[in-house]
């Protein structure tokens, strides 16, 4: 038994045997072409690749971490292709130097980044760095929330250079600390110190988690040096802005800042409904307008979560062989969403619709029954209903109101408005999505 059927073994005594059977059964691991950091399997069919990739890939990983000390990327293929020994072709996308370059996804890339008001100015900035790196923006340091795009644009790069032969490391910080307490374990500290030192670009993802590691700062301080000095490009991702990294010492904080900050915000309505209609191009997957508005409403900030949402309607959809309805996504997700709701109290829409519409937090919940105050009220208490596990009951002692047949007449007219006016419509989404980006974000 190789290491690969150890560890789905292993997996199989955590998930259920309808599952094992359906999928991870299904899973040919490539023992030649798996490296310690990275590990190919190959699926049958698109299909269960993606479900693997969404559901499972990070269990795996942690699975062969128990078993090597190192957390690998696991790398789910299509085995539609079949070499001589039938076994899937399996392109590596570093053949030109595959002793200096790490993995990267090839499908990450400029063309496929969505643009928006939110990321503008981080993907003109990092598009600009690929064309010329290690000129201007030298490092550039690429911020913002979970699942925002910033390892896209860092990869993006990454990929511009490896289709121009240069040599690239890309790697987690986490990767980074393993990689160097193992070669410090095992005396060989000038490997890894050529492994970084001797590349074209750097590119450091999530190093908020360098915080109050002294002995990984100081080696990270003098590769960050050598690369400097000599013009080589470092691009560098962290979910907050360096000053904001506690416990990171002040002379990296320093030259963190040297170059270029570039934060990401989460993105607007529009630009989420672009990032799914592209996602769904891209892995054919149709969905209708009304459904896309659904999971750009109500599934928050998060691109990664909304792209496996898709996959995962995709999948259910194909097994059960069923169309995919709006009734269908929302039965499909309803966990997720009921996660997200639960994560939300009435106080977080009064403050936003507050702030939205220009009334006072006080007035929505007075007894005021000026035209302004009672449209705030009725907003306030339609995304209540919709946005939070609150009964009528409770919203209506919330609002001040005598009992829930006052919250069911204000949810019937508020309705009816909807129905009559599509701009309110577009207000409604755009409040529910400013509260879920508010949430994600404190």
């Amino acid at each position: 038994m190789n290491i690969g059927q150890k560890i789905l073994f292993e997996l199989k005594k955590e998930i259920s045997e309808l599952e094992y059977e359906r999928y991870i059964k299904k899973l040919v691991y490539h023992t030649k072409q798996s490296r310690s950091n990275i590990v190919y399997f190959s699926a049958p069919n698109m299909i269960i690749a993606k479900w693997v990739k969404t559901k499972y890939t990070e269990k795996i990983a942690h699975l062969f971490e128990l078993e090597n000390e190192i957390k690998p990327h696991i790398e789910i293929t299509v085995g539609a292709q079949k070499s001589q020994n039938n076994l899937p072709v399996i392109k590596n996308v570093h053949e030109k130097n595959s002793s200096k370059s790490t993995y990267l996804n090839p499908s990450l890339t400029f063309e496929s980044f969505i643009v928006g008001d939110s990321n503008q100015f981080a993907y003109t900035t990092a598009k600009s760095v690929a064309e010329k790196p290690g000129k201007q923006y030298n490092p550039l340091f690429i911020y913002g929330g979970v699942g925002l795009g910033k390892t896209h644009l860092l990869q993006a790069i990454g990929n511009y250079h490896i289709n121009l032969g240069k040599t690239v490391i890309y790697t987690t910080l986490e990767q980074f600390m393993n990689s160097f307490t193992s070669h410090l374990r095992s005396q060989t500290m000038d490997r890894f110190r050529d492994k970084f030192r001797e590349c074209d670009l750097l590119l450091i993802d999530d190093i908020q988690f360098l915080s109050r590691k002294e002995q990984t700062q100081e080696e990270f301080f003098h590769t960050f040096n050598e690369l400097y000095n000599t013009n080589k490009q470092i691009v560098i991702t962290a979910d907050r802005a360096p000053n904001k990294i506690a416990g990171l010492v002040d002379r990296l904080k320093s030259r963190f800042e040297w170059g270029l900050m570039a934060d990401i915000q989460p993105p607007g309505l529009e630009t989420k409904i672009a990032i799914i209609q592209k996602k769904c191009e891209l892995d054919g997957i149709e969905l209708t307008s009304e459904i896309i508005h659904f999971i750009a409403t109500h599934m928050g900030d998060n691109i990664r979560e909304i792209e496996g949402t898709i996959i995962k309607l995709n999948a259910l959809s194909n097994m059960l062989n069923q169309e995919i309805t709006l009734d269908f996504a929302q039965n499909a997700i309803k966990d997720q969403l009921k996660e997200k709701r639960d994560n939300i109290t009435i106080d977080d829409i009064v403050k936003i619709v507050s702030h939205e519409l220009n009334v006072k937090p006080s007035d929505i919940k007075s007894k005021k029954r000026t035209k302004i105050v009672v449209d705030a009220r009725r907003t306030a208490i339609y995304l209540a209903r919709n946005l939070t596990p609150n009964s009528m009951p409770q919203i209506a002692l919330y609002f001040g109101m005598k009992d829930h047949t006052a919250i069911s007449h204000a949810m019937k007219k508020i309705n009816e408005i909807i129905n009559n006016d599509e701009n309110f419509k577009v207000l409604l989404e755009e409040l529910s999505n400013k509260i879920h980006s508010d949430k994600q974000n404190t």
